[in-house]
């Protein structure tokens, strides 16, 4: 029936004596109805995840599927257009995705409720399953799900019962409608006392409180944004509160003192020119691209490293008992995959942890075991080759960087580090498990999207100063940056100006061939635009190509560039 017919019935229906029909309810109340039990549901989820110790809310369990199912390009796109925001960026798509079928299912519940349940229910059923099939998954994993559901549900039901099954019609306007200037006579209509609720009129007027709204109205909308408001609080808050837990078990850590500390560092470590990155990267600079979602937190009583697989004999570790192994201290540098050329996906730490080619040996892995296949709690792979664990490289079960226990959003309680191969096959963090295996037999996270499966990381040199686009004055000005080759070092380094003869930088000092290392080079500059280039050459003579090439499968190559204006 058109809004014109609706009128008309109207009409007619007061003229015979009759009620006013219904009108349908306005759309928006079903999606303000759907968008408050989602956000309920969210807020439930959470908190029920902290009190149960710190398993999937639906939110992240949902988001943490959507991260495995987007396609290579899309995950590439992410890292380069959103950078380390990637995983915000996600996060604020997942809620406008749900906010939408969220107001669809509030429509749908304000129509008929079962068809709002049964959408509720579908949302509830994902979020089960996604929490479900974790591999770190325990019986506690679907109960936020489950908890958030049903709060869900309940409210709709509560809303759809407070919500007029008519439209809205206050006296003042009734009474204008039927007065002198409607042409009918003007009806009595009493006059609405603060907080007494009068009955329904013979002809149809809406009861009304002392502000000239219905109590339904009043009360739905009360409940409604109550609901967004303490999911406002409550999705915060429960991330917080398990955060806090785990943040004060890591306070409590003490890491033990290195049986092999790391090598002092040389006093020509660093080039001396303002504007190159430091040698070593603080914690809270450190780059940090994975997969998660959002941070997972383990308290150190609940980890356990099970390594097992093909091997003779299989081990489980308590963090007490990694403290109490004999503990190795290194500079390591780390990069990723995604870094292209001249990027800032890359960091140098100290490291402190225990070498897993002593884990390794213990557990005698079989002879055809050439794949160790490495877990984090949230079940993302990594493959790393079992020759590359055993064959003398400073490779650790990481506990501690830069002097205090790893930060959380580097892995905390245990992450792996191993120096020369991209992050995606060897930088494990959140680590839980080792598996030997085979890479015939098994293709770890990235290798399954594309990438390749052996990834050791390529020589690589950006220019950190001057800026790209920085406007000079004429004359002496330093060229300066980093370059790295980790596990094979970097023994030169050259600069060109406009496609000119290479020139040879200086080198500062580095206390081992796997970390970076800071250069220099002179320049008298000359007026006019000007195109700078570096490359880099490792200790095995193998110079860094300049054809360009984009991360993916197994790196990015090229010479870094940059234009300045001299004036």
């Amino acid at each position: 029936m058109s809004a014109k017919q609706l009128s008309g019935a109207g009409a007619e229906a007061q003229e015979a004596g009759l009620p006013a029909p219904e009108r349908p309810l306005k759309q928006w109340y079903g999606e303000l109805a759907g968008v408050a039990a989602t956000a309920l549901a969210l807020g439930v989820g959470e908190l029920v995840a902290a009190a149960t110790g710190g398993p999937s809310a639906p939110l992240v369990a949902v988001g943490g599927v959507a991260v495995d199912a987007a396609p290579t390009p899309v995950k590439e796109f992410a890292v380069t257009v959103f950078y380390t925001y990637d995983k915000l960026a996600l996060q604020a798509g997942i809620v406008l995705v749900l906010a939408v079928f969220a107001a669809i299912i509030g429509v749908m519940a304000m129509r008929r409720l079962g068809y709002g349940l049964a959408g509720v229910a579908v949302f509830g059923t994902i979020g089960v399953l996604a929490s479900a099939t974790r591999s770190s998954a325990t019986w506690a994993y679907p109960l936020p799900s489950v908890a958030g559901a049903l709060a869900a549900a309940g409210l709709l039901a509560l809303l759809r019962r407070t919500l007029p099954r008519r439209a809205v019609v206050s006296a003042r306007d009734l009474s204008d409608e039927t007065g002198p200037d409607g042409g009918g006579a003007a009806q009595e209509v009493p006059a609405p006392v603060q907080g007494v609720r009068l009955p329904s009129s013979d002809t149809g007027v809406p009861v009304v409180d002392g502000v000239g709204q219905p109590p339904g109205r009043r009360r739905f909308l009360v409940l409604a944004y109550g609901a967004i408001g303490a999911a406002a609080v409550a999705v915060p808050g429960g991330r917080r509160l398990w955060a806090q837990r785990v943040a004060a078990a890591r306070a409590a850590v003490v890491l033990p003192s290195p049986s092999s500390p790391a090598p002092l560092l040389p006093a020509k470590v660093s080039a001396g020119v303002p504007g190159v990155t430091k040698f070593v990267t603080a914690n809270a600079d450190f780059y940090r691209i994975d997969t998660a979602l959002t941070v997972p937190q383990m308290e150190p009583k609940d980890w356990r490293l099970r390594i097992h697989g093909r091997v003779k004999r299989p081990l489980t570790l308590t963090y007490e008992q990694l403290l109490a192994r004999p503990m190795v201290e290194r500079y390591i540098t780390l990069s990723c995959v995604s870094n292209e050329v001249g990027g800032e996906l890359v960091g140098n730490a100290r490291w402190l942890g225990v070498s897993i080619k002593d884990l390794l040996d213990e557990v005698e892995p079989d002879d055809g075991a050439d794949q160790v296949v490495s877990r984090s709690v949230d079940g993302y792979t990594a493959g790393t080759p079992t020759a590359a664990l055993r064959d003398g490289r400073d490779a650790l079960l990481a506990v501690g960087m830069n002097g205090e226990p790893l930060p959380v959003e580097h892995g905390f309680p245990v992450r792996m580090v191993v120096p020369g191969l991209y992050g995606y096959v060897s930088a494990t963090k959140w680590l839980t498990e080792l598996e030997l295996s085979s890479f015939s037999d098994f293709s770890a996270y990235w290798v399954r999207r594309d990438y390749a499966a052996l990834a050791p990381v390529k020589t690589q040199s950006r220019i950190d100063t001057p800026t790209a686009g920085k406007r000079l004055e004429r004359g002496p000005a330093m060229v300066a940056g980093v370059a790295w080759a980790q596990h094979h070092g970097v023994s030169a380094v050259e600069v060109r100006v406009d496609d000119g003869p290479w020139q040879q930088a200086m080198l500062a000092a580095v206390p081992s061939v796997d970390t970076w290392r800071q250069w220099s080079w002179p320049w008298q500059a000359t007026p006019g635009k000007h195109r700078l280039q570096v490359r880099a050459i490792d200790h095995t003579g193998q110079v860094q190509t300049g054809q360009a090439h984009k991360p993916l499968p197994d790196g990015a190559t090229g010479w870094h560039t940059i234009k300045v204006t001299v004036t």
